[in-house]
């Protein structure tokens, strides 16, 4: 007497089929498909709007003849600059790789020193009246001032022209992270420091308890719009200092009249920026509420 095959039903996985007739392997995870859903939707609409820039691009260079190179001959240069990026063949002559290895480098100086006295100072000022009142005007004052008027500062105190970098970028980035720093801190709610009474904290136990965790989503929204700034004005700053580094690479470019070279630095350095943001992102995203 045959029998109904009796069906198996497994609970987060699609599809559903008899027992035993389709394999574990094949099965997939409910959970995963709007993640992938996602995932392609993002793909989609990157690939349409680097679509889109590649066709603005090819009428911007049709429009201006000889004097703005094509998409295509530009990519040529990027290809030949990306398949040896790290040759060396003197001071005037480095591969792309060795000019980004260099200009990350001072990035990270600059911003990593503007972080370590942006965030003490964003406690500060977020904390005490007093010391809001003191530091703010001198915040308001100071943030305005373009990155190309402090080199000039940087070389005569340094005496170095990527030292004077790394200056323009430590005053140039210390100002997003000080601002998140202190208005997270501000946010605390008052529930929360009246626990922190009741249960009679230390005021070490207190920040590192109640006021970092809590500010912690605003610091790291700091410290990426700190690194965007940081990477912007790297450019400028070695076209003035020279020597290495990706922006020294676009001005020389410039001077060898090779604006292939040029576009192929200007996408590089848009890569390069995506990255470190979404590294950020990705960080931000793992101390978010609710995470």
């Amino acid at each position: 007497m045959l029998r109904r095959p009796i069906l198996s039903a497994t609970v987060g996985t699609f599809p559903v089929g008899l027992r035993g007739a389709w394999p574990s392997r094949w099965a997939v995870d409910v959970r995963l498909l709007p993640r992938a859903v996602d995932a392609a939707t993002a793909v989609v609409y990157t690939a349409a709007g680097l679509g889109l820039l590649g066709i603005i691009w090819l009428v911007a260079s049709l429009a201006a003849g000889r004097d703005l190179p094509n998409p295509l001959a530009t990519l040529d240069v990027f290809w030949r600059l990306v398949g040896n990026p790290l040759y060396d063949n003197g001071p005037n002559d480095k591969g792309i790789g060795l000019q980004l290895i260099s200009s990350v480098g001072r990035v990270f100086a600059g911003f990593g020193l503007a972080s370590l006295l942006a965030i003490p100072l964003g406690f500060l000022m977020g904390a005490s009246e007093h010391s809001r009142r003191i530091l703010y005007p001198v915040v308001q004052i100071m943030r305005p001032v373009s990155p190309l008027a402090w080199f000039p500062i940087g070389l005569a105190v340094f005496k170095s022209a990527p030292t004077a970098t790394i200056f323009v970028i430590f005053m140039t980035s210390i100002w997003p992270t000080l601002i998140n720093t202190a208005f997270g801190v501000m946010s605390l709610p008052e529930d929360h420091r009246n626990v922190a009474r009741v249960f009679r904290f230390s005021r070490l136990k207190y920040v590192t308890k109640v006021l970092l965790p809590f500010s912690l989503p605003h610091i790291l929204t700091g410290l990426r719009l700190s690194m965007g700034v940081a990477w912007m004005v790297i450019v400028a700053g070695e076209m003035l200092a020279g020597g290495i580094g990706i922006g020294f690479f676009v001005w020389d470019s410039w001077n060898q009249l090779s604006l292939e070279r040029v576009l192929s630095a200007i996408l590089l350095i848009g890569l390069v920026g995506l990255l470190l943001d979404r590294a950020f992102e990705w960080v931000g995203g793992r101390f978010a509420y609710g995470s």
